[in-house]
């Protein structure tokens, strides 16, 4: 009797190569069939029928396995989803390391196919879930506002190289001055469309004026947040957001040796990018105990970068509180409530430079505190940090919704 069906499949742009195993009640595994389709709707009823062809025993659970692969299996994922199947998606890095450690030494789509169902056959792998269609709409736009703005930096560069070189190249500057104008132009458009998405929805209107409600932290960082999790739809556990995120701390200690700790990396690069900027704000305008926690570890490690990022893992897991919680930021909360300040994101580390004049905890001879290096602007949101976000609304329609 089987006790499980499990389904590889190795997608590509114009085809997917499939491969059905069955799991004994043994644990053996046995291929039952391999064939390729066309990534396309037909393609997909193919492969269906197909499947419940060698679908013998209709109580034993049928799993999928694939790889995230750029967009390529969106639409796969998505129509198999509809019929109420299980579908798993693994990330690269991880399929390779299992079928390494099963003793897979090829390397081609019948033979990943053939991988990813044993994994799903011999692996309890957790299910996916489609994000809704308002963050999957809203993670586009934000993608594309990162992609605009990084374009607009390099331009700049560009043309800030060219300024300063030896002989002047008028032709090509003005050919860069107006791509930039029209990035800039595209730069709003694309603001404006998120602003718009986001009033459309008058729940995630609401929400998002919670989360702007820190100061500093204005429209794009919200929407991007909000994009990249899913509303935060997918996690139970602050735990879980955090190592999403890539903000979760990796030990270096082996017997008597104990090297730096630093944070993985492994994990949501755009929201990583997108706090960067708030969290320095946080710290510069002392916003609640953001400023303390800066000065705490900064005067531990001598770094400030460290200190930053642990800022922003604390910023993350307070936006985190506030959406599941529905409540407003309170920056006097953790003055008046007895809370301990938790224990540091890192631990030791090395001196790092300071400023002549300072100490260890940015404390100049003649007693001022330094918090942060003074910011000039505030985040990518175009707006000083002081102002509100919703000066970003100004010209929507229905502004009193949020």
């Amino acid at each position: 009797m089987p006790a499980k069906y499990s389904v590889g499949i190795d997608i590509a742009k114009e085809k997917f190569q499939v491969n059905f195993t069955v799991l004994e009640e043994t644990r053996k595994t046995t291929i039952k069939g391999s064939r390729q389709f066309d990534n396309i709707t037909s393609g997909f009823g193919d492969f269906v029928r197909w499947v419940e062809k060698r679908e013998k025993d209709s109580e034993a659970e049928t799993v999928f396995v694939m790889e995230a692969t750029g967009t390529y299996h969106e639409q796969l994922a998505w129509f198999l989803h509809n019929q109420n199947r299980k579908v798993c998606l693994m990330l690269a890095n991880r399929a390779k390391a299992l079928m390494t450690g099963m003793g897979q030494k090829s390397k081609n789509d019948p033979a990943d196919a053939a991988g990813l169902a044993k994994i799903g056959a011999l692996h309890e792998l957790k299910e996916w879930r489609p994000v809704s269609k308002s963050c999957y709409k809203l993670r586009g736009l934000t993608r594309h506002h990162e992609s605009l703005h990084s374009t607009k930096t390099a331009l700049n560069n560009q043309k800030h190289a060219l300024r300063y070189g030896m002989i002047p190249l008028p032709d090509v500057l003005k050919g860069l001055d107006s791509v930039l104008v029209a990035v800039e132009k595209q730069l709003k458009e694309c603001e404006s469309s998120i602003c718009k998405l986001i009033l459309e929805d008058e729940e995630l209107a609401r929400k998002t004026k919670l989360v702007t409600s820190i100061k500093g932290v204005g429209i794009m960082t919200a929407a991007i947040l909000i994009a990249e999790t899913d509303g935060f739809a997918l996690f139970r556990s602050v735990r879980q957001l955090v190592s999403y995120a890539g903000y979760n701390v990796r030990e270096n200690q082996s017997g008597k040796r104990s090297g730096k700790t630093r944070i993985t990396k492994k994990g949501n690069a755009h929201i990583r990018r997108i706090l960067f900027l708030p969290a320095f704000n946080a710290v510069t305008w002392d916003v609640g105990n953001f400023g303390q926690l800066y000065r705490r570890v900064y005067g531990k490690t001598g770094i400030k970068m460290k200190a930053y990022v642990a800022v922003q893992s604390k910023l993350l897991k307070v936006i985190f509180s506030l959406w599941k919680n529905d409540k407003v930021y309170d920056s006097e909360f953790h003055k008046t409530s007895g809370y301990q300040e938790p224990k540091p994101l890192f631990s030791g580390g090395a001196e790092g430079d300071r400023q002549d004049g300072q100490d260890r905890n940015g404390q100049h001879e003649d007693g001022k505190k330094e918090i942060a290096v003074p910011a000039g602007s505030a985040t990518l949101d175009g707006l000083p940090c002081d102002q509100s976000p919703e000066a970003l609304f100004s010209g929507a329609t229905n502004i009193e919704k949020i």
